[in-house]
């Protein structure tokens, strides 16, 4: 990768804005962007990858550099992650950079520190080392410090997946079926999708191929009422609303009207006409409790920490504490709890989050199981298997992992609630 000047400078000032920001990092890129209408589609490009590289490395960085200013990060980020010469930069750099880019370009990273390695917060590694060892603990670290492929959900009321194959193909798009999902397909490289008339007419959707898996763990059937109880821009939702073929009723419950307003569009182009979204205050919603008991399926995608897509959210890693934790786990348990009201004697409910961590994941789970004796697990890897799927790893729970599985970090439970005798 050429790195120009022009190109440096705006990498700086990128990083300088998102390295001090408390907001996503997605959205103060696109911000940028709007103020910078001056860059071309391969400046961005190059802007877009090196500052997430940076986010995803930014404790080694911080390490390495003199004082972690912008422009070092971004030096540092180029050199020596993306492996640029010096050389090629000289043009840009001051006499002290170069003899500084020198040395770090020699510099051994495999003699640092784990904590330093794996680049996440001291306080998230010692909550992993619950349920792994150092080395496992670094495969994971270094799966989270790659970039995430890109993963379309096919739409199958609208296409079959060799369809939808064939016509990449056919517009010199590169792609693939994905490893495990069926209805999934991965690109190799990240194309601006949505102009194409496949997007355009509702045939895929971007979801990640875990997000998928997760899903299918519900396995609606028609005619039935399902609930996506933290639908957010609604992925999952249209998900299961094709599979349930357009019909029963599917609710898509949110507190964000902005989450909810980036669904109604999707909703609109996939053609489903069993899908109502529903904006609520909270778990406790009157639009909630009137529909307990009746409920068919469940699916509870509980907000969390998100630290299985730090492929894709690297700045999570700033944004989350060991408060903001305590926070979430609280509320985790009280959705659940809501959530469970819903189901109806033998129905499902399928808790999920996109976290790597035990106090999120197997602990609620197992808080909700000894307060409700009503509900039973049920194997996740019985569950995909009913559907010809086959994930290794997954026993009790579905457990997917970025260095194993190739898709975003995701927990599930399925639980069933035994029918009244």
């Amino acid at each position: 990768m050429n790195v120009g000047r022009a190109q440096l400078e705006a990498i700086v000032d990128a990083l300088t804005v998102i390295l001090a920001a408390r907001t996503p990092a997605d959205a103060e890129l696109r911000r940028f962007f709007r103020n910078h209408k001056n860059l071309g589609q391969r400046d961005r490009a190059i802007v877009a990858e090196t500052v997430y590289q940076a986010l995803r490395r930014r404790r080694l960085l911080e390490h390495v550099t003199p004082r972690a200013t912008p422009r070092e990060i971004a030096l540092a980020t180029i050199v020596k992650l993306q492996g640029v010469g010096v050389s090629q930069l000289d043009a840009a750099l001051k006499p002290e950079e170069k003899a500084w880019l020198a040395a770090l370009k020699a510099e051994d990273l495999d003699a640092l520190p784990l904590e330093i390695r794996a680049d996440l917060p001291d306080w998230v590694i010692a909550k992993l080392r619950r349920s792994m060892d150092d080395a496992a603990l670094l495969e994971l670290a270094r799966g989270l410090q790659r970039a995430a492929p890109l993963d379309l959900r096919v739409n199958t009321l609208k296409a079959p997946r060799e369809g939808v194959l064939d016509r990449l193909a056919y517009d010199h798009i590169e792609a693939a079926p994905t490893r495990y999902s069926p209805l999934g397909v991965r690109l190799r490289e990240k194309p601006a999708l949505n102009d194409h008339p496949m997007f355009l007419d509702g045939a895929v959707e971007v979801q990640d191929e875990g997000s998928q898996l997760l899903g299918m763990l519900v396995e609606p059937k028609r005619g039935e009422m399902v609930v996506d109880f933290c639908a957010g821009a609604g992925g999952k939702t249209l998900q299961m609303g094709a599979a349930m073929n357009s019909s029963g009723r599917l609710y898509a419950f949110d507190v964000s009207d902005t989450r909810l307003a980036k669904l109604a569009p999707r909703l609109k182009r996939s053609g489903l006409s069993n899908v109502f979204p529903q904006r609520i205050a909270n778990e406790n919603d009157a639009k909630v409790k009137r529909l307990r008991g009746k409920i068919d399926r469940v699916l509870v995608d509980a907000p969390c920490t998100g630290l299985g897509t730090l492929r894709r959210n690297p700045d999570l890693k700033a944004r989350q504490s060991p408060e903001s934790l305590a926070e979430l786990t609280a509320k985790q348990r009280s959705i659940l709890e809501a959530a469970a009201a819903l189901v109806k004697p033998g129905g499902r409910l399928v808790y999920g989050t996109c976290s790597l961590l035990a106090e999120e994941n197997e602990d609620i789970v197992n808080d909700f199981l000894g307060r409700h004796p009503d509900f039973e697990t049920v194997p996740a890897r019985d569950v995909l298997k009913h559907q010809g799927i086959s994930v290794p790893g997954t026993e009790q729970y579905l457990r997917l992992f970025p260095h194993v599985h190739d898709t975003d970090g995701f927990f599930a439970a399925v639980l069933d609630r035994k029918k009244a005798k």
